[in-house]
């Protein structure tokens, strides 16, 4: 073939793409992402060029700011009527903005805050080689107790690295419930447990045993990704779209034009099933639903347990906003398939967790366990399929993370020579001990434990009330009995700490600086205040209870 001919099929095969538009992205509307997703990149420069003595206070402001500053950017865009009249689709179909996606963001903005203070804490272990240190490891890559890790704690290095890997973290965590085509919901994923596989493995004592809940962190997570990505393929395959409202669109037979190329696979239910299957079963991994729940107690107890607190609350946040987007906005048509299934999902997680948790001896793995129950109570009120079951998820998310974030607050106050003491044995007696304290921690007990005039009431009595409105009568009776099975090993925990003498060789209670005081306050004035006066708040998640399509 001569070189004219070869020309020629090039300019003929050229000539029919027209001029590619630019991407219209409406930068104001994806705001509070960009400013966090900014502030850590900021703080990797921070770690390049900033002198190592001065990087906490500086990664700390920054992230700081940048949190109040994205939550201010979320307040202001509910307060132009994104929330409600004007909510829509942004970023050419990738990102919706409306009430849930707002409402869960200022959630893990509010979250992300207080977590970010119990990482900045310094003032609970004792002072080494004249330095303040905090619960991360000098030096991450270097071997456990190897001659690098000793030369490094000595000469008082700090891992401030967690206050961009945080933000990461949070970035991701924004988009997750917002996403509106799976690859977009896909990259969340990516973004947001990446920096939480690397926060798991970071604890300053206990190296190892953070190091291995890493990796089984990381590892089931992979499988879970794997699923989730193969998951979407197969959706792809039935729609001939990644776009959530193309894929309703299919579901429920409104197609006008037909992909040629995917004609003979669009419409195929099986493709369907099995697609939805697998990306639903990488959102309930990170929810921590049973049968996909192995990994929670042994990364909860292994990772720092500012760490485990942060992951606990704003993790469950972003997952169940996302799995109710797919439910709610991409498989309305497909209910009667995926309700049944859901049912069970609920109904073994809320037994499973609440009954295991009887048996726990360590406290971080108690509220694992206990965290687990808590997702199948939230799942009923998916299963409603009404508004008031979007609102109740989302009131009980906020309600739960606040709780979530002050209890592991307070766990990282008792200590004994070895660090934290996270064996329940050494929480006898604690009430005597230090009076405050117990009383604080039996409050967030309480909360989860849902007895009345705390959040864990209020935010159990909706979402319940939304799952009996909903036809799910039966799963809310399990839910009830599960919730009297739950109450008794957290007042098991109180009863301990009340009515047990204190042993005389028992752990003490470490002055924590105002960072941790304000993650504990805010957690016991948020539990108070939603379960004495709720309504305010229940109005505002019924409000921003509307997903857009």
């Amino acid at each position: 073939m001569s070189a004219t001919a070869v020309h020629s099929l090039w300019t003929t095969a050229a000539e029919p793409i027209g001029k590619i538009d630019a991407p219209d992205i409406e930068y104001g509307q994806l705001s509070p992402t960009l400013i966090v997703i900014g502030a850590a990149v900021l703080g990797v420069l921070i770690e390049a060029f900033v002198p190592r003595k001065s990087r906490y206070y500086v990664q700390l402001f920054v992230a700081v700011v940048a949190l109040a500053a994205a939550f201010a950017a979320v307040v202001g865009l509910a307060a132009r009527g994104f929330g409600t009249t004007k909510a829509q689709i942004a970023a050419m179909g990738a990102i919706a903005v409306d009430g849930p996606a707002l409402f869960l963001q200022g959630t893990i903005l509010l979250t992300g805050i207080v977590a970010i203070f119990t990482f900045a804490e310094r003032r609970l272990d004792p002072v080494a080689h004249g330095n303040r240190v905090d619960s991360f490891v000098a030096q991450a890559g270097s071997v456990p107790g190897s001659e690098g890790e000793q030369a490094a704690t000595k000469a008082g290095f700090t891992t401030t690295e967690v206050f961009p890997l945080a933000l990461f973290a949070i970035g991701g965590m924004l988009v997750f419930p917002a996403a509106n085509d799976l690859l977009t919901l896909f990259i969340a994923l990516e973004v947001f447990s990446l920096p939480l596989y690397l926060l798991c493995a970071l604890a300053r004592r206990k190296r190892l045993m953070s190091q291995e809940a890493a990796v089984k962190y990381f590892l089931l997570g992979a499988f879970a990704s794997a699923f989730t990505l193969f998951g979407i393929a197969l959706l792809y395959g039935y729609a001939g779209s990644v776009s959530y409202a193309t894929i309703a669109n299919v579901v429920e037979g409104n197609v006008k034009t037909v992909n040629p190329a995917l004609a003979d696979t669009m419409g195929n239910d099986a493709l369907l099933l099995i697609g939805v299957a697998m990306v639903v079963m990488g959102l309930l991994f990170k929810v921590g639903a049973v049968p996909f729940h192995m990994w929670t107690p042994d990364v909860y107890q292994g990772a720092p347990t500012p760490v485990t607190g942060f992951m606990a609350a704003a993790t469950k946040v972003a997952a169940f906003g996302a799995l109710l987007r797919l439910l709610y906005v991409v498989l309305p048509g497909l209910r009667w398939d995926w309700r049944p299934v859901m049912w069970g999902v609920a109904i073994i997680t809320m037994l499973g967790g609440a009954i295991i948790a009887i048996t726990q001896t360590d406290i971080k793995r108690l509220l694992a366990y206990s965290s687990i129950a808590h997702a199948g109570f939230i799942l009923a009120g998916v299963i409603a399929t009404t508004p008031d079951g979007i609102s109740s998820v989302l009131f009980y998310l906020g309600a739960y993370s606040f709780v979530t974030i002050g209890a592991f607050a307070v766990v990282t106050l008792v200590r004994d020579a070895g660090g934290e003491a996270t064996h329940l044995s050494k929480w006898a007696g604690l009430g005597r001990r230090s009076p405050l304290v117990a009383a604080v921690f039996a409050v967030f007990l309480l909360a989860f434990a849902g007895i009345p005039l705390t959040s864990g009431f209020t935010g159990k009595f909706a979402v319940f009330k939304a799952a009996a409105e909903g036809g799910a009568g039966a799963l809310v009776v399990v839910g009830v009995l599960s919730s009297a099975i739950a109450a008794f090993f957290y007042i098991r925990v109180i009863v301990l700490m009340f009515f047990s003498e204190p042993k005389a060789d028992g752990p003490t209670v470490a002055v924590p600086s105002p960072l941790t005081m304000t993650a504990i306050g805010v957690g016991v004035a948020v539990t108070l205040v939603l379960g004495v006066a709720p309504q305010y708040f229940l109005d505002l998640a019924n409000q921003a209870g509307v997903f857009v399509r």
